[in-house]
């Protein structure tokens, strides 16, 4: 594990606050293990997975609605 210096974490942390927005979700105990374990079968991190299910979810949702 490379050794990050002080100056490149906060760098890092400009960046990441200038480029995404962040949602913080609350769940119920175990629930984030279960998730975590589905995306990885699927090869994907749980960011990923997320990412991709809020993405399919409102794809899904416009075209119920003929959008």
């Amino acid at each position: 594990m490379p050794n990050n210096s002080k100056a490149r974490i906060e760098a890092n942390n400009r960046y990441n606050a200038k480029a995404y927005d962040r949602i913080n979700i609350a769940i119920k105990k175990g629930s984030k293990a279960k998730i975590q374990a589905h995306a990885e079968s699927k090869g994907e991190s749980l960011n990923g997975f997320i990412k991709r299910a809020i993405k399919e979810t409102i794809s899904r949702d416009k075209e119920m609605m003929g959008k």
